[in-house]
């Protein structure tokens, strides 16, 4: 896999040369065991993956360069380019400017735009509309078009199912960038429906399985969710499933089990296989996350990554059912009162003024558990690690990684 040009304030040297000796030993990513650095006083445990995906990387790389190679120019984001706020901000720093907020409300008016404009759509992608509406100002956005190429893999089997008659439902957040985004290209060849959890799921499978009359039921679930012109009635025999590619893997898969159950049980049904558009790098990243959560667990999780990052909430989902976890966006989440922590459940931070136990289930030292979403930069993942190491002490940083270099041989 090529390497990419970022810049250097987003590696950790701690992180790589964990993830260079794991990945020597382990080239074709077969292991999902954690990386356990020793201390003495406190067990750090790093999920086997986590921190910057190939998409991000590249999103970063071509942003970056957006901005060297034009001094002077107005530079613009479609929105923000990942979901993490250190990177945002930094291309905010060096003169970057969003059109859009994460839902798509204009920040900057489209029609003041024009050809010596520069444009950077994120990595989440653009809804047709929005690059046609773009084009037709005379704006280049193909030019620094970071679209996640894993993105791109989801349009294209959505075009492809539209174009053989198949309605295309995505497994997705109905507000997010990246859904919108697949939603309008589906859109260009078919018709496409949008669910976002088991509970829609459940309730449009069993839709499905009924007489199919009850249409205004239908429509009061999923009203604004699907492209013009759908009829449950008819769309919804031959289908496929897709999903944006940030939520759980294991999820989007029994969401397709249960709707393949409900097509299956009509005689003119059909069912596609998509398995194929399910991401590696969040199937990675949630794999070594309950890698990480079956080899032991730990007393304490720490998930690090922007507070909107999907990939990075379904992480914290996945530890929240093994032991206390708190999602922090960096370092800085360390204040006077404790620590800062986003809660999913309420929307809001909360603050605990120590999350880090005293002692281990065992009354030993302690385990922490580390990871991040692929949207946060390992840099940010070494800062928390260094919080973490600054409240129990303990062996050096640089004798640790000897060791475990020497024992990872």
């Amino acid at each position: 896999m090529r390497s990419f040009d970022i810049p250097e304030f987003y590696r950790s040297p701690i992180i790589a040369r964990v993830k260079a000796r794991r990945k020597a030993l382990d080239p074709r990513k077969q292991d999902f065991t954690p990386s356990d650095l020793d201390f003495g006083s406190v067990r750090v445990r790093l999920a086997r993956h986590f921190g910057f995906c190939f998409g991000v990387e590249n999103a970063i790389e071509i942003s970056y360069k957006a901005v060297d190679e034009n001094p002077g120019k107005r530079i613009f984001l479609l929105s923000q380019m990942i979901h993490n706020p250190e990177v945002n901000a930094d291309l905010e720093s060096r003169g970057v400017r969003f059109l859009h907020d994460t839902l798509g409300k204009e920040l900057v008016p489209l029609d003041t735009l024009g050809a010596d404009d520069v444009v950077i759509v994120p990595a989440f992608g653009a809804t047709v509309e929005l690059e046609r509406r773009l084009t037709d100002l005379g704006v280049d956005v193909q030019k620094y078009n970071t679209t996640c190429p894993f993105v791109e893999k989801v349009w294209k089997r959505s075009a492809q199912l539209g174009g053989q008659e198949f309605a295309v439902i995505i497994h997705g957040k109905p507000q997010h960038e990246e859904t919108r985004a697949t939603f309008s290209h589906a859109a260009e060849t078919g018709h496409a429906l949008v669910v976002k959890n088991a509970e829609e799921t459940e309730f449009l499978a069993s839709w499905m399985e009924g007489e199919r009359e009850d249409v205004a039921g239908f429509w009061a679930r999923f009203e604004g969710r699907t492209t013009e012109g759908f009829d449950p009635r008819q769309h919804l025999r031959r289908v496929g499933v897709v999903n944006q590619t940030t939520m759980l893997a294991s999820d989007t898969q029994a969401i397709a089990d249960r709707i393949k159950q409900a097509v299956d049980a009509d005689p003119e049904g059909q069912f596609a296989n998509t398995r194929d558009t399910l991401c590696y790098a969040t199937n990675d990243n949630q794999s070594a996350t309950q890698g990480a959560l079956f080899a032991g667990g730990a007393d304490v999780a720490l998930v690090v990554g922007g507070y909107n990052s999907s990939n990075t909430s379904h992480l914290v989902e996945l530890c929240e059912e093994k032991m206390p976890t708190f999602f922090v966006r960096n370092e800085l989440e360390w204040k006077e009162d404790g620590v800062h922590h986003f809660d999913m459940h309420t929307g809001q931070i909360a603050v605990t003024p120590q999350p880090l136990p005293a002692a281990g289930a065992d009354g030993g030292a302690p385990t922490v558990l580390i990871t991040s979403g692929a949207s946060c930069p390992d840099a940010s993942v070494e800062r928390v690690l260094h919080r973490v190491l600054a409240h129990y002490g303990g062996r050096d940083v640089e004798s640790v990684l000897t060791e475990f270099e020497r024992t990872h041989a």
